[in-house]
């Protein structure tokens, strides 16, 4: 395994790959990494030649520059976990090797077709254009055939799938094919998450409600109405002392927009858990 800190040498890395006919599967992290992440990293590498995995604190994708400092980042750590799970390249670049001073202080547009004017991109403004900034990038620099993301961030998945399938986009990024895996789970229930490491041990007791309800809320949409399950869920929750929710929203599952119906829908939740902020969500 071998760690990359410049785009110039990734770029010739990559170019060796492609030349030999290999095929490239990229999961694109922040480092911190759990099971969710190894159960994306293990598909890349039983479906792929080489896999690429970076990692990478991507600035422009918060809003909360105390968010950003608090983020966990343990390199050392990750790059051993990575080694015994048979990674061949790790991208871990600074800000100033992926940006340039211009791109940091300047917001990067994109036109999202509405899918970021709801939930996550109505709460933290601007953060998935910093989300399609860094992905579209290492799209650019990597050239994988598979990239490879979890469900739990539903919402982003929904984007990057919707920035590769744009028109104007198409070719852009050749064959490639966007993966999404299954949200992996603590055995508790509550939705792995590198945030989880900022959580105290009687938090993440607190915190296996958020996943909790949502499974009950499965069992309400059979005598419920969307509405009605929409404010039970949100009330059971903020009903437990120590967790405030941000939104609870159950939206068809390819628009994104709030839904009348269950057929299709996803329940998709954010919950402070004292000073972090947890994101879940469930198929109904």
């Amino acid at each position: 395994m071998q760690i990359i800190r410049t785009k110039k040498e990734l770029s010739a890395q990559v170019e060796a790959c492609k030349s030999h006919g290999k095929t490239i599967g990229l999961v694109p992290t922040m480092g911190a990494l759990h099971a969710g992440h190894l159960s994306l990293i293990r598909r890349s590498v039983s479906e792929n030649n080489v896999c690429v995995v970076s990692i990478f604190v991507n600035p422009t994708q918060f809003n909360n520059k105390d968010d950003f400092k608090l983020y966990p980042r343990t390199l050392e750590r990750d790059a051993a976990l990575l080694e015994s799970e048979r990674v061949d390249f790790i991208f871990a670049p600074t800000a100033d090797e992926m940006y340039t001073k211009e791109e940091m202080e300047e917001s990067f547009v994109f036109d999202f077709g509405g899918l970021d004017k709801v939930m996550e991109g109505k709460m933290r403004p601007g953060h998935f254009n910093g989300v399609v900034q860094v992905v579209s990038r290492l799209f650019y620099l990597v050239r994988p055939d598979r990239a490879y993301f979890g469900e739990k961030d539903f919402q982003q998945l929904a984007i990057i799938r919707y920035m590769v399938g744009r028109s104007s986009l198409k070719g852009s990024f050749g064959s490639l094919q966007i993966v999404g895996c299954p949200i992996v789970r603590e055995e508790s229930g509550l939705a792995m998450s590198s945030r989880n490491e900022r959580l105290s041990s009687e938090e993440r007791q607190t915190a296996v409600n958020i996943s909790k309800t949502l499974f009950a809320s499965k069992e309400w949409a059979k005598s419920m109405s969307v509405r009605e399950v929409e404010q039970k869920v949100t009330d059971t929750i903020n009903g437990v002392e120590g967790l405030k929710v941000e939104y609870y929203e159950i939206v068809d599952g390819d628009s994104l927009q709030r839904t009348e119906s269950f057929e299709n829908a996803v329940g998709c939740v954010t919950v402070y858990c004292g000073e972090v902020r947890l994101i879940d969500n469930i198929r109904y």
